[in-house]
């Protein structure tokens, strides 16, 4: 008894807390009785995470050691674990003692290239854990930043000759929930996140798991209860929780695979071909693990962690990175009005070998002189700053589901594809072009031509360019979020830094932060975006629920601006729809703030609708302040934000359900009055049947004004706000 009260009252003695600047988030680090490192987490003395442990389960240390009687470590090759030594290594999870712990607290405020503020705030109180474990010696930290709005650590291995090298098996991080949450989720896998979002209760996550798993060209699941980060999460007492990593660098990007029984979620590291979840030399360090928590939804949209854990910028000049709007030819393809490829002539493309000049056109290729001139020129009336093409370089015929090494040469363009007058054309329009590179998920093969491309790029002025990474990853068995295959993904962002390159990356792993590092990564999709409206749609409220889960880690290239939701009207054999009205079109280029924004739909179709795509026209791309003013998971969002460098501001609201907003322009300078121009859906709007019904008025506004709207299911409003300069631009404007 003596004992046991012994061990608790040590046990009680290695806890360790750490509270956020505010004093509403307590962190709380602990070892149990068996040395096993854990920690939970309380908001304003509510628990949020419950007890969870922490650590890893080693598959292989890669130089070994046998200890003296004095547990003096001595080396040897002939020390290298063998098949049975391997079973028997010591996990990191348990007989830890605690060597010392450090606290600090650090405030700064840094100024980001573009985004959603012109300053951001990184204020954080930290607690740094040393472990060592009692017979190994080896060493493990754990670091703590506890914010005003969560928390977010991860683990450092310093440099040590105890583990000089070391593969993971698992890694055992947990997140204890406190009950059966409501969440927002989409199903766990390794090549894919362009699911639908499902909400459901944890406890039902495992009937609809193979459900919610759409068809896709790549995909890979491993549990009926895995899920993906970030995971948006709500107590049945309004507690809002989500889940996420930031700075995923030399890692595996991490999954959650919940035990449905205890509501306790598992990290879960996305494998390598040959099942290790991460090759680790040290001194190491593993991404952050991020829990943003609040009681109020518009916390978690306005929540800065994921950036403020991430590394500063790590360009010495950023004068080149600017945001874009863009139009592209890529809708024509998508609805399958055109076509990628270029002719029907050959069963497979030799790359360097197959003449295309001997070949017959089908006729129905997108990315043709004549075709690119007419969306340059579109862009040019319209105040654009660039077109994007698909289709142009040789190769297409043939470049999925054949596990194509040398797929595509990113050098050569199709015969009808002008490179040097399409470039002369658009320069005389003030036009810049965007690149596209289809890697058809050979990574070796893009990596073998990355700087002949990226040097193409450059002599024809070209300032961005959109990957893609569609279908099985080469080397064949790797996977779309495996620790190598991320390492690709950030060595392509170095790399077109040097080139003075921003890149938009489509399939590629979810973002955590590391814009903010390389602020040249300007865009991801990696996420379920605005094509999937033109393969047989999304849910009506799929854009209510991205921004609390993809756009927690960086913006979404999602493509809004559909304004023709009948999609048999662009291609008569594609009977999709677009599940949204054409004002919600319009708020997504405010509620999904991203530095680069395409119109997506053909030009004809905005032709159609003049004084509606004037609000596309004027939406600002980057941003000095944003105001979250309204927000609950996949039912609602409304946005104010500031056009940085101006006094011009922009509201955008998205509904997943019937909504009636209401809003107070205290954001707004004071003694000053606006022009308000409102974009609404009309009374009789209807996502499915009336989905182009939309009203346009202008009223005068001051900070003092309030304003109600009804934004029916899948609708939802947009507002631009300018300054009154002379009272002509008042005359028969009402002031609310």
């Amino acid at each position: 008894m003596i004992l046991l009260m012994s061990a608790f009252a040590m046990h009680l003695a290695m806890a360790q807390q750490q509270s956020s600047p505010d004093g509403n988030v307590v962190l709380t680090f602990s070892l149990k009785a068996d040395g096993t490192p854990s920690y939970k987490v309380t908001y304003k003395n509510k628990a949020v995470i419950n007890e969870s442990t922490l650590g890893f389960k080693i598959r292989e240390v890669l130089s070994s050691y046998l200890l003296k009687s004095d547990e003096t470590p001595v080396y040897s090759e002939k020390s290298l674990p063998d098949d049975s030594k391997i079973k028997k290594i010591e996990p990191l999870t348990q007989n830890f003692k605690v060597v010392d712990t450090k606290k600090s607290t650090f405030k700064e405020t840094w100024k980001p290239v573009w985004g959603e503020e012109s300053e951001i705030l990184n204020h954080y109180n930290e607690l740094l854990v040393q472990l060592q474990q009692e017979k190994t010696h080896r060493k493990m930290n754990i670091r703590f930043r506890v914010y005003n709005e969560g928390v977010g650590f991860r683990y450092e291995f310093p440099e040590q000759k105890q583990m000089p090298y070391f593969v993971i098996k698992e890694e055992r991080t947990e997140f204890a929930m406190t009950g059966d949450h409501q969440a927002w989720w989409i199903p766990g896998d390794y090549d894919t996140q362009e699911y639908d979002y499902q909400q459901s209760r944890l406890s039902e996550i495992r009937a609809i798991n193979q459900k919610g798993r759409q068809a896709n060209l790549a995909q890979t699941g491993f549990s009926d209860t895995g899920v993906q980060t970030a995971l948006m999460l709500k107590t049945d007492d309004g507690l809002y929780i989500n889940l996420h990593e930031a700075a995923l660098v030399n890692y595996g990007a991490m999954h959650l695979n919940l035990n449905d029984k205890t509501f306790v979620f598992q990290s879960w590291i996305t494998p390598d071909a040959n099942g290790a979840k991460g090759y680790m030399q040290t001194p190491a360090q593993t991404p952050w693990r991020t829990v943003i928590v609040s009681n109020d939804a518009r916390d978690i949209l306005a929540s800065d962690i994921t950036l403020n854990l991430n590394e500063p910028c790590a360009l010495a000049d950023t004068s080149w990175i600017h945001p874009m709007k863009y139009v592209g030819v890529w809708w024509e393809m998508i609805t399958g009005m055109k076509e990628w490829s270029y002719t029907y002539d050959v069963p497979s493309v030799h790359i360097g070998k197959t003449d295309y000049t001997t070949l017959k056109p089908h006729g129905k290729h997108g990315a043709t002189t004549e075709n690119v001139k007419k969306y340059i020129d579109f862009a040019a009336e319209n105040g654009f700053d660039g077109v994007l093409v698909e289709g142009w370089n040789i190769g297409w015929e043939d470049w999925f589901g054949h596990s194509k090494d040398l797929v595509f040469d990113f050098q050569t363009p199709y015969p009808d594809f002008d490179i040097e007058g399409i470039h002369q054309y658009a320069k005389s329009k003030g036009i810049k072009m965007i690149m596209h590179h289809e890697t058809s998920s050979s990574i070796r093969n893009y990596e073998r031509f990355m700087d002949k491309a990226y040097q193409l790029m450059n002599q024809y002025e070209y300032p961005a360019v959109k990957s893609g990474y569609v279908g099985n990853i080469i080397p064949r068995g790797e996977n779309h979020y495996s620790q190598w295959v991320n390492n690709h993904y950030l060595y392509a962002i170095k790399k077109a830094a040097d080139y003075r390159i921003m890149v938009n990356a489509h399939e590629a792993v979810r973002p955590t932060g590391l814009c903010r590092t390389y602020p040249n990564l300007i865009g991801n999709e990696s996420a379920r975006g605005g094509e999937y409206q033109a393969f047989g749609g999304s849910k009506p409220n799929h854009v209510c629920v991205l921004p609390f889960t993809r756009l927690i880690g960086g913006p979404m290239d999602y493509t809004p601006g559909v304004f023709e939701m009948d999609i048999s009207k662009n291609n008569p054999n594609n009977h999709s729809h677009c599940n949204a009205t054409l004002a919600n079109q319009l708020a997504l280029y405010v509620t999904m703030s991203s530095p680069l924004q395409m119109a997506s739909d053909l030009p004809e179709n905005y032709r159609r609708f003049p004084d509606a795509f004037q609000f596309i026209k004027e939406v600002a791309l980057d941003w000095s302040e944003s105001h979250y003013l309204e927000a609950e998971p996949g039912a609602y969002i409304t946005v104010a934000r500031k056009a940085k460098g101006t006094r011009n501001w922009f509201i955008g609201n998205t509904a997943g359900k019937d909504f009636t907003s209401k809003i107070h322009f205290s954001f707004l300078e004071p003694k000053t009055t606006y022009v308000a121009t409102i974009y609404a859906d009309a009374k009789d709007a209807n996502y499915q049947t009336n989905p182009q019904a939309y009203t346009i008025q202008k009223i005068l506004v001051t900070n003092k004004s309030k304003l109600t709207l009804h934004s029916v299911a899948g609708g939802g409003y947009a507002i631009s706000l300018y300054p009154l300069t002379n009272k002509a631009q008042a005359k028969g404007l009402k002031k609310r």
